[in-house]
């Protein structure tokens, strides 16, 4: 296009603006339960997802290169991935009170990678491979997966946390008015407040560990897949399957992790609370491996210039 906004940047801006719209109206779902916002939010996800797959699309017919060899593309990909898998877990599981979340982690993630846009620039001989049009988008799915689970664990916690201390201010208060030699009376919020009420609507905490669970179960092949796709890829650009660099170390770290979520899932002890905690440590190696690695550790697949 010679006049106006290029045809992906319009898209781009389409995705951007209804991450952010919907992401306020899941929000304000997730605070009232008014079923508008929820409407409103589940399209504007499913238009900002559309517009970004169409823009990833526009992009390769506008230039011919696989839009997914650099950052900004490979966070494209990311967001995109992230609203489609959550949409599909959202309508299965009716799962939209986590979608003012996910929705405004998606549009941080664009919006971060639109800065590493670069223009169109031709991919150096190692990312000149078929194995490009594999290994990447399994392997940024895997990572979306994990960001959905990631999202849900965040929510078991903070339901954890909160029924905990407000059963301990329960008991307290109860404690406080049996005492009738003290004269004090309860001043604590009893058991149908607002808040208890709010959390009511929620699901259940076995539900949600049920819901991290299933999405992880997503993440975890994809990621598996991911490390021997590259491992392929590795062999016939570097002309190794191994070599030890950061990327693949923190790759392999990141599996373990949540191949250790699987397992302690399966023991009641852990199932939960402490499987929660394990999947928001794993996200947290996935972000590390995502983006740490590739920019501020210098190796075979460092952004670094």
């Amino acid at each position: 296009m010679t006049h106006g906004m290029p045809v992906d940047e319009i898209l781009l801006v389409i995705a951007i603006a209804s991450y952010i719209i919907g992401a306020l109206a899941l929000f304000g779902f997730f605070l009232s339960r008014v079923p508008f916002l929820r409407n409103l939010g589940a399209t504007l996800a499913i238009i900002g997802a559309v517009a970004q797959f169409a823009q990833l699309v526009a992009r390769y017919e506008i230039s011919h290169i696989w839009p997914l060899l650099n950052l900004y593309g490979s966070l494209s990909l990311f967001s995109a991935m992230s609203v489609a898998i959550f949409v599909i877990f959202a309508f299965r599981y009716r799962l939209w009170f986590a979608g003012g979340f996910v929705l405004a982690l998606a549009a941080m993630f664009l919006t971060y990678g639109v800065t590493w846009n670069e223009g169109v620039m031709p991919p150096v001989p190692s990312l000149q491979s078929y194995w490009a049009k594999v290994h990447v988008p399994i392997v940024v799915t895997s990572y979306a997966a994990f960001l959905v689970s990631f999202v849900i664990s965040a929510l078991y916690l903070t339901r954890y946390y909160v029924e905990r201390r407000r059963g301990a201010a329960m008991m307290l208060s109860a404690s406080v008015e049996a005492d009738a030699s003290g004269g004090a009376t309860a001043t604590l919020a009893g058991p149908n407040d607002g808040v208890s009420g709010w959390l009511a609507s929620l699901p259940t905490l076995p539900q949600l560990d049920v819901l991290v669970y299933r999405s992880v179960a997503v993440g975890l092949p994809l990621l598996t897949l991911g490390i021997i796709t590259g491992a392929m890829w590795a062999k016939e650009a570097w002309g190794a399957y191994w070599q030890w660099d950061p990327k693949e170390t923190a790759a392999l770290f990141s599996w373990i992790i949540y191949a250790a979520y699987m397992h302690l899932h399966t023991r009641n002890q852990w199932r939960g609370l402490r499987t929660s905690w394990v999947s928001v440590i794993g996200f947290i190696s996935i972000i590390f491996c995502y983006l740490g690695v590739n920019i501020w550790i210098s190796g075979l697949h460092s952004y670094k210039v």
